[in-house]
């Protein structure tokens, strides 16, 4: 049958499962957006191409599938790239689809031509330009299994306007054969019988979990092994959820800013277990005192993490979740372990707490955000000291519930990644933790909101500074706050110029009534909290000291 490339390109996406695109049209996409008019695939504007990646990225983890965005060919693309580099960086699946100007225009400095596949190589996990539609059908099925396979990742598909406006004879391009691309999903035996005998002749185990449980969906293995070996859970930002915040092994998050029993049982275990992680430096500190007594397995699904910055005593590479299993169908459960029994003392002597004086605390917020919603919410947050005080105060129990900008610390990602959250999970309560610096990065995200009546909540911590910024300026720069202190618009007037609901706390009795009357509004919601203007994120680790060397 023949059909336009933009056509060919709406039945692969329908062939993969894909059910949502976000995007913003442009010229060199007008045949795809001609296509898409009467394609069973639903099509969020976003008000901005940015908006459009991190809406996809929120999607894809949510659910596991390859997050879609489209834009248009020079700056629409370019819009992208933070949101790609971001997807990236935290291995989330996703296809984003740009235009490119006509093949005979290419290298001409044409209006609107940005080299998208160049600028994107070090940011994609693969990318494409396509230059004949007959190539069509066969790119969009090997872009969707590169992202999902193996370790997952974001994917570019560029497609010049006279490739998707010409007509070809489309026919299914069967299998994907690559080669030269073989993800190792077994683990090698022998390397699982090393790393068997390691667990056995320790005696401190501590298990450290990142988000490549989460991407495997090896939770419940997590959980297996954990209870096995009475071996306490450590988890990266990226690995919230994957074990559960509220059970007895779990001691939170470790790093930077972790929590003190984290860190301090990093410094004493003896047999260190990362499972899905990066070893990368908000964790490690100074890496020479990072586990300094611990012998290391690392079991991850990409090779080339594999020693990049920890030296790696019993390497596992293989798919987590088959990995796990792997182990536990060798090791015997412990019976009693005094290891645990100190981390337990740890937990009760050095609790993640918060001076209460009365007034609005980011902390007690959060905390009022987790009580309200019993746990059963999703949430997104934006990057700084908010960021941190929702890891700590918000108690994680499910994967896929905890979604957030990790590796590149992209300020303006969580209310797209809310939208895209909420698509994938119409159902649900989704919440947007922000601060104020963060917030206006994507705030137009929020017309999309209003305009697909999706009904997110938006928690601004609003301190008037780019706080984490500040912090470091207080402690490391003498106080000296170089440009960082903020004017702000008014939220509350703000919200309802788009649109939405705008509410404002000043008072501490004021957070829970707040919460609830926003919870029971079916639109989306922006809620100003005026908090302590100068509160500070601890536990922190000092750059360049070790992880047991902890501020507050």
């Amino acid at each position: 049958m023949q059909k336009r490339g933009a056509e060919i390109l709406v039945e692969c996406l329908l062939a993969e499962g894909v059910d949502t695109i976000f995007g913003y049209p442009g010229g060199a996409v007008l045949p795809i957006y001609d296509a898409l008019y009467d394609a069973d695939i639903r099509h969020i504007l976003t008000r901005h191409e940015q908006g459009a990646a991190h809406a996809a990225d929120g999607y894809a983890r949510a659910t596991g599938k390859p997050g879609v965005c489209l834009a248009t060919s020079g700056p629409g693309a370019t819009n992208l790239v933070t949101g790609i580099a971001n997807a990236y960086m935290d291995s989330v699946p996703m296809v984003a689809i740009t235009g490119q100007v006509p093949t005979s225009m290419l290298g001409r400095d044409s209006f609107q031509e940005a080299d998208i596949t160049g600028i994107t190589l070090p940011i994609t996990k693969h990318n494409y330009i396509v230059k004949h539609v007959d190539d069509l059908a066969r790119t969009v099925r090997e872009a969707f299994y590169i992202a999902s396979t193996g370790r997952p990742g974001p994917v570019l598909i560029d497609i010049p306007r006279d490739v998707s406006g010409a007509v070809t004879e489309y026919r299914d391009s069967g299998p994907v054969r690559l080669p030269g691309y073989c993800p190792k999903t077994e683990p090698d035996p022998q390397q699982v019988v090393r790393a068997v005998r390691a667990i056995e002749e320790s005696e401190r185990p501590l298990i450290y979990a990142g988000g490549g449980v989460i991407n495997a969906g090896a939770h419940e293995e997590l959980l297996r092994l954990a209870e096995m070996l009475l071996a306490p859970v450590a988890t990266t930002l990226m690995g919230l959820g994957g074990f559960p915040g509220d059970h007895p092994l779990s001691v939170g998050m470790l790093g930077m800013h972790g929590s003190k029993y984290a860190n301090y049982a990093v410094c004493e275990c003896d047999l260190l277990i990362g499972i899905g992680v990066r070893f990368d430096d908000r964790v490690t500190g100074k890496l020479e005192e990072f586990a300094p007594g611990a012998t290391v397995i690392h079991i991850d699904i990409d090779p080339a993490e594999i020693g990049k910055n920890i030296g790696v005593d019993i390497p596992v590479v293989g798919d987590v979740r088959r990995s796990l299993q792997r182990l536990i169908e060798q090791l015997q459960p412990r019976l009693a372990s005094r290891w645990r029994d100190k981390i337990m003392q740890w937990k009760k002597e050095f609790p993640i707490q918060f001076e209460d004086n009365g007034r609005v605390k980011p902390q007690e917020v959060i905390r009022e955000i987790y009580n309200v919603t019993r746990g059963n919410a999703r949430i997104t947050t934006e990057v700084g000291q908010h960021q941190m005080w929702a890891a700590h105060y918000y108690t994680f129990t499910k994967p896929r519930t905890f979604i957030s900008s990790g590796g590149l610390g992209t300020m303006g990602f969580g209310l797209p990644a809310a939208i895209g959250v909420q698509v994938a999970c119409p159902g649900e309560t989704v919440i947007d933790i922000a601060g104020d610096g963060s917030i206006q990065m994507n705030i137009q995200e929020l017309c999309t909101a209003v305009n697909y009546d999706l009904p997110v909540k938006i928690a601004i911590m609003n301190n008037g500074y780019l706080g984490m910024v500040r912090q470091w300026q207080e402690l490391f720069f003498n106080r000296r706050y170089s440009y960082t202190e903020l004017d702000n618009p008014d939220f509350v007037n703000l919200a309802e110029a788009y649109g939405a609901v705008g509410m404002r706390v000043t008072k501490k009795a004021e957070i829970r009534p707040a919460l609830e009357e926003a919870l029971r509004i079916p639109k989306p919601v922006v809620i100003d909290f005026l908090i302590e203007r100068e509160e500070n994120v601890l536990p922190m680790v000092p750059p360049g000291e070790p992880i047991s060397k902890m501020l507050g």
